[in-house]
């Protein structure tokens, strides 16, 4: 996935700016590279964030920072690890050797919140299937629980989901601005290319319940 660079400029443009193909997760399958990112809007700051040294964006104290996502149908329980930017713009992804644990973007909305919240996984990795294997198995009317850290879960119902092309990543679909609180999951799918990564992504939408 890479992003491009984002500066500061109001939040809302900077999750439309932070993520053209913001979740273009381009190397499920190999060291995974960050998702990509559109132009910064001209009016928008961008999140503050940093980091292709790993390093995360401040932790929030906030309660309603979320800390664990669960996907009953498909028998999903992963933590969730924070993402934020790299030093170079791009969204992070979670490292392969942790594929098996899905990220929330701190730019974001927290789950529950007014927005949209995104979280981003792999598919598979180079160790092999990882927690987002089987997301392409989800149904319309699923259910997604998300804990936060003050202990408590909110519900979403997922409403559909799409495959696309990373080259054409609908940035503001997944990224935009929602009247209500709406969760976006995030892995890659489809064909490989010439190197050996997906070119697709597979996008799931969810409502909260």
């Amino acid at each position: 996935m890479h992003v491009r660079n984002l500066s500061r400029r109001p939040r809302t443009a900077a999750l439309l700016t932070a993520l053209v193909t913001c979740a273009a997760l381009t190397a499920c399958a190999g060291p995974a590279p960050s998702p990509a990112a559109p132009p910064p809007a001209a009016s928008a700051p961008a999140p503050s964030a940093t980091a292709s040294t790993g390093t995360q964006p401040p932790a929030s104290t906030d309660a309603s920072a979320p800390t664990q996502v669960t996907i009953p149908s498909l028998k999903i329980r992963s933590s969730l690890m924070r993402l934020g930017l790299n030093a170079d713009g791009t969204v992070e992804v979670p490292p392969a050797e942790q594929g098996m644990r899905a990220g929330w973007y701190t730019g974001g909305a927290a789950p529950g919140r007014p927005g949209a919240a995104v979280l981003i996984g792999h598919n598979d990795t180079r160790f092999g299937r990882a927690v987002f294997h089987d997301l392409k198995d989800i149904r319309k009317g699923a259910e997604v629980l998300v804990r936060d850290s003050g202990g408590k879960s909110v519900r979403f119902t997922v409403t559909d989901k799409e495959t696309v092309s990373k080259k054409a990543f609908p940035t503001e679909r997944v990224y935009g601005a929602t009247k209500g609180s709406t969760l976006r999951l995030v892995t890659c799918d489809g064909a490989f290319d010439s190197e050996g990564h997906p070119v697709d992504n597979l996008i799931v939408y969810a409502e909260l319940s």
